[in-house]
């Protein structure tokens, strides 16, 4: 039995390359993150990095830059409609860990785990980057949907409704947020986070998720007064545990 411990392995590098960056975005006009948010993103960097290395870490920094970017992507239009995100899109801790929270569950398990070689516990790796591609689906697709969307279904009875209505969907999301998960979960084939068969488990995962994820905004947000965050915990679990039960059921480890 092999007592490998993956997090004091990366320690040095996850602390010196995180740091690094939060001491740049503290100190730094950037619009991205609250200071509060910088911090807890902080805290998740070193995590990251400390369980799946930067294969895990990097896959996490492109899902921020992406969503980001998708949250700025027409923005006066979003404003002038007056559903644009507070804060201009930065987001804070609530944020960090409502998008990220089910993936650094993932990571944690993995570390500590990793030492007594548990079986298919890559199948972990699997569910991390499914959690982020889901989240990064849903973000892609709304963002995009409310500024671009020109005509605005609800999703559970396709009805016409106004941009930014909760479950509410567009062809023109859905496409950019198809193509948002796919470029994450490329990138996480491509550093070697996941097998390219692992690859199509994570994008149909958080496909099907974020169709849940609408489900739910359509049928009860409103109506039990559901948080952002906690539907957004919701979904990201859902396209873990997706990817895991179809990783074990095509035998793909990750």
């Amino acid at each position: 039995m092999s007592f490998y411990n993956p997090v004091l392995a990366n320690f040095k590098w996850s602390f010196i390359v995180n740091s690094a960056i939060f001491s740049v975005l503290l100190f730094n006009n950037q619009r991205v993150l609250t200071r509060r948010g910088v911090i807890h993103a902080y805290v998740l960097g070193l995590l990251l990095w400390c369980c799946f290395g930067y294969a895990g870490w990097s896959t996490c920094v492109l899902f921020l830059v992406l969503g980001s970017l998708a949250t700025k992507a027409g923005l006066h239009i979003k404003q002038a409609k007056g559903i644009a995100e507070k804060r201009g899109g930065a987001r804070g801790p609530e944020n960090v860990w409502g998008a990220a929270g089910s993936g650094a569950v993932c990571a944690i398990l993995y570390g500590v785990l990793s030492p007594y070689g548990v079986a298919k516990l890559s199948l972990l790796q699997l569910a991390f980057v499914a959690s982020l591609s889901s989240k990064l689906a849903d973000t892609v697709s709304s963002e995009i949907g409310k500024a671009y969307g020109k005509r605005t279904f609800l999703v559970t009875n396709w009805k016409p409704v106004a941009a930014g209505t909760d479950g509410a969907v567009s062809l023109e999301g859905t496409l950019a947020g198809v193509l948002g998960t796919l470029i994450l979960s490329c990138w996480a084939w491509f550093v070697g986070c996941i097998s390219f068969r692992g690859l199509l488990i994570t994008t149909v995962a958080s496909l099907l998720a974020n169709y849940i994820e609408s489900v739910i905004g359509a049928q009860f947000q409103a109506k039990w007064k559901i948080s952002n965050e906690c539907v957004n915990a919701v979904m990201t679990s859902v396209g873990a545990i997706v990817a895991v039960a179809m990783g074990f059921g095509f035998g793909v480890d990750r």
